[in-house]
């Protein structure tokens, strides 16, 4: 059993839901201007968690067949035997049951929109057949991250700051197409579509660059929009340095440090903003 529990958390990349839970945490506490109340803390925890597990499960059952095709990813636990398709489609149902009941235990909103971000989320894993935007649309799924988080504290998105979403949408993007890199030829091969694979690697990483500059710019303009002090300042000044080292550690000629790019950098990234605002927003009171 521990085994099998193992198997799935590798197979979703749990550890990855650093990614996203941050930034639907700040959009709770950006809308109370501070804490939310404990209930709200925890069932937007439990809806991120149903959402990415659904999303990520869904993932890899959509793509199994390239999964076991492509060197890199032939290990993975449904193309290497360690998680049957039964069990997947499983995990898949229950954790979007477990997303469905977090946000209506939250409000009437949150409830409304969550068939839409559900859906958001498994339409990603089928654009890489016919788009090379997968990339975009990944973005705006994560993008949905604070927005739920507002709702879930304030039950309206009245006042949304909707440049953090861009910010989001952009910066998710951006390091995506990064990772995406080391697929380039095999997407090639098997007719997938990806930037990478479309535009090759040396545009497709100076195009993750540019929205790596909007997302830090957008972060910036939240900061300023929200009102939030120094601290949320040091904080972002962290994460460009933190976007500027994930350039400066992976390049389209060497890709050997990309697992540190993508989740070190990147998880440094979501988490330290989240702490400095959440820091600045207490220091109000």
């Amino acid at each position: 059993m521990l085994k099998k529990i193992a198997d799935l958390l590798e197979m979703i990349k749990f550890k990855h839901t650093v990614f996203a839970l941050p930034f639907a945490l700040l959009g709770a506490f950006l809308a109370g201007r501070g804490l939310p109340s404990l209930r709200v803390f925890f069932w937007v925890i439990i809806a991120m968690i149903g959402a990415r597990t659904a999303a990520m499960t869904f993932n890899r059952i959509a793509d199994r067949r390239f999964d076991a095709a492509n060197p890199r990813t032939k290990d993975r636990a449904i193309p290497a035997g360690a998680v049957s398709l039964q069990e997947s489609w499983l995990l898949t149902a229950a954790a979007s049951a477990l997303f469905f009941l977090a946000c209506w235990m939250l409000n009437p909103l949150c409830l409304a929109i969550s068939p839409f971000a559900l859906a958001l989320t498994f339409f990603y894993s089928l654009t890489k057949r016919f788009t090379w935007l997968c990339h975009v649309v990944l973005g705006v799924a994560l993008a949905i991250s604070p927005l739920g988080g507002w709702a879930a504290a304030a039950g309206s998105l009245s006042g949304y700051p909707w440049v953090l979403s861009f910010g989001v949408l952009f910066w998710v993007a951006g390091f995506d197409i990064i990772y995406a890199s080391q697929d380039a030829e095999f997407d090639r091969r098997a007719g997938l579509h990806s930037m990478p694979a479309i535009l090759g690697r040396k545009n497709a990483f100076r195009l993750a660059i540019l929205f790596h500059l909007l997302a830090f710019l957008l972060f910036a303009l939240t900061g300023w929009l929200q009102s939030l002090n120094f601290v949320y300042h040091i904080g972002l000044l962290l994460t460009g340095a933190a976007l500027f080292y994930q350039h400066l550690i992976v390049n389209p000629r060497d890709l050997s440090r990309i697992e540190m790019s993508f989740f070190s950098m990147n998880g440094f990234i979501s988490l330290t903003l989240f702490i400095a605002a959440c820091i600045s927003l207490l220091m109000e009171g």
